[in-house]
């Protein structure tokens, strides 16, 4: 069964992010959507002495962009998130590892679409550090048709999925009716249970860019986003079993 995930692409994503795309055979940028502003596209959490602060990339207020679209247009804020980096995780057992992936993707090179730098980041983490072997596709290079909803399901028919995972929030839109007459078997994913791992600050949290998890976990990061569920137990709940 060909499983298939599509998201819009995001800055520093939490681990769940990565458990959707281990979970499936191919995953999709479904960039070419409208951008939001004050989202998880351009921004995410990370542990500090004070509790979990905002990393933000600037990209504008125009939300009459498609992410695709979006320009970084100073690149002052790169050097800024790395010595925030370095500032809040330079004590934790792991961060040597990954300083030099931080050092070449702040330093090392000027981005000019966001949406550019958050694939990067997004699948160099997943197969450098997570072992993930996913193929990762563009929304462009495939047949739609329609907008919205009509739009994902052509999508998908075009990718030849037979089955799509999807995270929990969709269920307020999405029609489950619609999967099962196109054939596509509707899968919702299942972020309850992870375990929880030592941090560097207190009280601990969920809610955090990967980047803490593998700063403080190194190798066992894997552990702590799947490796840690039962085999015989799915990590998403099939629509209508």
């Amino acid at each position: 069964m060909k499983k298939v995930a599509v998201l819009q692409s995001n800055y520093l994503p939490w681990k769940g992010y990565f458990d959707i795309i281990h979970d499936v055979d191919l995953f999709i940028f479904h960039d070419d959507l409208q951008y939001t502003k004050n989202d998880w596209r351009n921004r995410n959490k990370v542990a500090t002495p004070g509790g979990p602060k905002w990393l933000t990339v600037p990209a504008g207020t125009n939300e009459h962009r498609l992410i695709v679209d979006v320009k970084l247009e100073d690149s002052r804020w790169q050097r800024d998130h790395y010595n925030k980096l370095c500032a809040y995780y330079k004590k934790a057992p792991y961060f040597h590892c990954y300083e030099p992936f931080l050092n070449k993707i702040y330093l090392q090179k000027e981005w000019t679409y966001l949406f550019e730098l958050n694939r990067y980041i997004i699948e160099r983490i997943a197969v450098d550090f997570l072992g993930i072997q996913t193929k990762f596709d563009d929304s462009r290079n495939f047949k739609t048709h329609g907008q919205k909803h009509e739009k994902l399901l052509s999508m998908l028919a075009s990718a030849g999925a037979e089955a799509y995972v999807s995270g929990p929030a969709a269920k307020s839109y999405i029609d489950e009716a619609d999967y099962r007459e196109a054939g596509v078997r509707l899968a919702w994913k299942n972020y309850d249970g992870y375990p929880e791992y030592e941090q560097l600050y207190k009280p601990f949290s969920h809610n955090l860019s990967v980047l803490d998890l593998l700063f403080n976990t190194g190798d066992d990061a894997s552990y702590y986003i799947w490796g840690w569920r039962d085999k015989a137990n799915s990590s998403y709940q099939f629509a209508g079993c």
